[in-house]
């Protein structure tokens, strides 16, 4: 009995990922859901500078790509120009909590009906490895040789907190992706985002806790636990804001 299909969703190619990275399986979830739902022609795919802007190539429907930490502005664009369209932003750390920290908050503040898909590796991923703004205490990369001090260079940046604070967002939530029970959560739970947004109920969030084999200096599996022991720990998994359930 067939366990998986590719979804119709994305196109007949491999994703162009590292081996092992986490991206790969959350842009597989997301259009998993998309099918289920069967918005595939009606959704609009908006991705930033960074390793999510490979959805350009992989995925099979409309794709805009944006300038850097842009996605939020550019959907906001789309989704005000047409509004009967499944409209989601596909970012990284980098892109999202950095560049594109301002267009972020500004579009949860404003409520935006539209959903942001946020992976979070903990690093620059595409552009060398540098630290990102939710790089983890101790955690080394290529501008934090020997690992984050927080006298320097501040704290991990913890968005679905930041972001569920705000009035205005319906649904902040953030998941784990490196077990079975990570993965079938988050995948209920961007369906409730897309179901909340194509209910017109605003603006909805979910942040994905990914890896990074390349850049941590891992395989694969080694990811698997350090998440467990380092990742999970900080950036907790969990509901942060259900207007629907208040």
């Amino acid at each position: 009995m067939a366990q998986y299909k590719r979804p119709k969703s994305l196109m007949p190619m491999t994703t162009g990922y590292c081996p092992g990275c986490m991206h790969a399986l959350a842009t597989r979830l997301v259009a998993d859901v998309i099918d289920e739902l069967d918005q595939a022609d009606n959704a609009i795919n908006v991705v930033s500078v960074g390793c999510s802007a490979l959805n350009l190539y992989s995925w099979k429907g409309d794709v805009i790509g944006a300038a850097h930490g842009r996605a939020p502005a550019v959907a906001t664009g789309i989704k005000r120009s047409l509004p009967e369209r499944l409209v989601f932003a596909y970012q990284g750390d980098g892109d999202l909590a950095a560049i594109g920290l301002a267009e972020i908050m500004s579009a949860a503040n404003r409520g935006e009906n539209f959903t942001v898909i946020f992976a979070n590796n903990q690093t620059y991923g595409m552009t060398g490895g540098q630290m990102a703004p939710t790089t983890l205490i101790g955690q080394k990369t290529t501008t934090t040789r020997y690992g984050r001090d927080p006298q320097t260079t501040g704290y991990p940046m913890k968005m679905c907190e930041l972001i569920s604070i705000l009035e205005a967002p319906v649904f902040v939530a953030r998941y784990a992706l490196n077990s079975p029970k990570g993965v079938a959560d988050a995948k209920r739970g961007i369906k409730k985002a897309f179901e909340l947004q194509l209910a017109g109920k605003g603006f909805t969030f979910i942040e994905l806790l990914t890896n990074c084999p390349t850049n941590w200096g891992m395989n694969p599996l080694d990811t698997l636990e350090y998440m467990n022991t380092n990742t999970i720990p900080y950036f907790k998994p969990g509901v942060y804001k259900d207007k629907e359930a208040e």
